[in-house]
């Protein structure tokens, strides 16, 4: 093979065949953490505010928690509840862990290298070689 194969994930999580959570809703998160508020990180993800509150509201409802909640007054927009914050960092820690196994499988099984998809740019989905911190420099 001339070029390194990459290795792509899809995960989500489902309840009675509906998408409760997966990179998407993990974006969507991050989103509203930067920018205060559903209808500004729904603007950066490209998307109507509808779509976006949609999506949220579907998962705390299949979930039955709240991920997000206000930030004070109704026009201080919102932030994650602990229960956003926890979910968000669970299902990146399983991603990040599956993704690894999943590397290392194929570069046992291949006979050519085999490397993450690496997502570039702000706005896209997370991935080991984007999340994990840089590796230490030696001297």
């Amino acid at each position: 093979m001339s070029r390194n194969a990459t290795v792509r994930l899809h995960l989500w999580l489902e309840n009675d065949d509906s998408m409760v959570f997966g990179l998407g809703r993990v974006h969507l998160l991050d989103m509203i953490e930067r920018h205060g508020s559903l209808r500004k990180a729904a603007q950066a993800m490209g998307m109507s505010y509808r779509a976006a509150w949609c999506k949220l509201r579907a998962t705390e409802r299949a979930l039955g928690v709240a991920l997000v909640e206000a930030a004070g007054h109704k026009r201080d927009g919102c932030r994650l509840t602990p229960h956003g914050e926890a979910l968000r960092a669970s299902f990146r820690q399983w991603f990040e862990e599956v993704e690894r196994f999943a590397l290392e499988r194929a570069d046992g099984l291949f006979p050519w290298p085999v490397s993450p998809f690496a997502v570039l740019g702000e706005g896209l989905a997370p991935c080991l070689a984007c999340t994990l911190p840089p590796p230490a420099l030696t001297t």
